[in-house]
């Protein structure tokens, strides 16, 4: 079987990639959380409280909402200034074959960590903190396939 896909992974793509890490851990569990405290603590105190606490509350409930979400956008942007434009890659029953405007790479599949899919994308690992984005849009009707073969060449 072979796959290819010519892709540019966006500040965008990085970006979901990173609220998925995020709100899929314990870390998200405790934004939640804290998130929901305010509104109700905010909710709470709203008329009896002073401008600056006002402020403060505000400041609270855009934390994890606002704040944090363009944070994350903004070091997305920087990240996806430093990838290479129109990336091909390549799967076959040897490897990943990576191929860019100035270099080209070749990955064996026992290389590779491995693979999760989320809703917009399939995330293929080649180390704990390097990998391939691959989004629906993409993949299209593929996603699934593509998802299958990669499981069945890391575990065989």
């Amino acid at each position: 079987m072979k796959y290819k896909f010519t892709y540019q992974t966006t500040a965008l793509d990085l970006w979901q990639l990173s609220m998925y890490g995020i709100y899929g851990s314990m870390a998200g569990l405790c934004n939640v959380i804290f998130t929901v405290a305010m509104v109700l603590l905010s909710t709470k105190l709203w008329e009896d409280a002073s401008i600056f606490v006002k402020m403060f509350l505000v400041i609270g409930i855009c934390l994890f909402t606002v704040i944090q979400p363009l944070a994350i956008y903004m070091r997305a942007k920087r990240q996806a200034l430093r990838l290479p434009k129109d990336m091909k890659i390549e799967f076959d029953d040897k490897g990943i074959h990576i191929k860019t405007e100035k270099q080209s790479s070749d990955l064996k599949w026992s290389t590779i960590k491995g693979i999760s899919k989320k809703p917009t994308m399939v995330v293929i690992r080649s180390t704990t903190k390097h990998g391939f984005v691959l989004t629906n849009k993409v993949l299209g009707k593929q996603k699934e396939a593509l998802y299958n073969y990669v499981v069945s060449k890391i575990q065989g």
